[in-house]
């Protein structure tokens, strides 16, 4: 297929994204000046975007790149992936988009994500597409370990107290969870399974690709019971485990159960 170098047709303007736009969003106000068409961001994917291709947007604005890889994968069966960034660039205080809620840019493009995934799937769609129109959402933040640098003549008795977690309080286990996936490379679209066991929160991704559980009070018989699954990763907190013994014996419990397992403590 030959590409053209100019657009003329009406569904590639930018009239076409904005009525698009509202009603998604069922509103006649403009919550959002001027956004692309799809059409423009779907001929473009057709262009150079193979049905395994992720797709990274910079400015993700309205979000309307998301909106058109979604679209093709539909269409066509598709298991394109997006990217979109956007700074928290705040809406202005006067505009309808600051009066219907969203105090941000990324409000409205997380929120567009919603609404067109939701619309694609009562739609018409091809069998073969797995109608996956989830997203995660991560911000960028300092990291979860706590930052100590203390010279000896610095530290006190009651200050080695405060140094024993070196992880900041108020970090969740979500938040600790994906800063092992980025340390350990591990791909961040994976599927994360929740689950409570012996009373403890513990993360399943892939399945047993990866098991986390920081939770406190860890004992030998959650150790045990992770390790029967055989995962091929485990991490735990450092300061996690309910006494001394639990912690040293934690290794010697999964050499025996499960040899192969990686296992490390944050």
């Amino acid at each position: 297929k030959q590409v053209k170098s100019i657009w003329t047709e009406k569904r590639f303007h930018t009239e076409k994204g904005q009525t698009a736009f509202n009603e998604l969003f069922d509103v006649k106000v403009k919550l959002f000046q001027s956004p692309k068409s799809v059409e423009t961001l779907r001929e473009l994917l057709l262009m150079g975007a193979p049905k395994d291709a992720t797709i990274l947007d910079f400015f993700a604005g309205s979000a309307t790149t998301a909106h058109a890889v979604m679209q093709l994968n539909a269409e066509d069966g598709g298991n394109r992936k997006f990217i979109m960034v956007q700074l928290p660039e705040e809406t202005d205080e006067k505009s309808e988009a600051f009066k219907a809620g969203y105090k941000t840019i990324a409000e409205i493009s997380k929120e567009r994500i919603r609404r067109a995934g939701a619309k694609i799937l009562e739609g018409e769609c091809v069998e073969a597409w797995n109608k996956d129109v989830g997203f995660r959402v991560l911000k960028v933040d300092s990291s979860n370990m706590a930052d100590v640098w203390y010279t000896p003549d610095e530290t006190t008795q009651a200050g080695l107290l405060d140094t024993v977690d070196n992880i900041k309080p108020g970090r969740s286990g979500e938040d600790l969870l994906f800063q092992v996936l980025l340390d350990w490379g591990v791909d961040l679209t994976l599927p994360i399974e929740r689950q409570t066991i012996q009373g403890k929160e513990v993360f399943f991704v892939d399945d047993n690709a990866l098991v986390a559980c920081f939770e406190t009070g860890i004992t030998e018989e959650l150790v045990r019971e992770l390790a029967a699954r055989a995962p091929l990763r485990v991490v735990f907190r450092d300061t996690g485990f309910a006494d001394d013994a639990t912690k040293i014996n934690v290794e010697q419990i999964f050499r025996q159960t499960s040899p192969d397992t990686d296992v490390k403590a944050i």
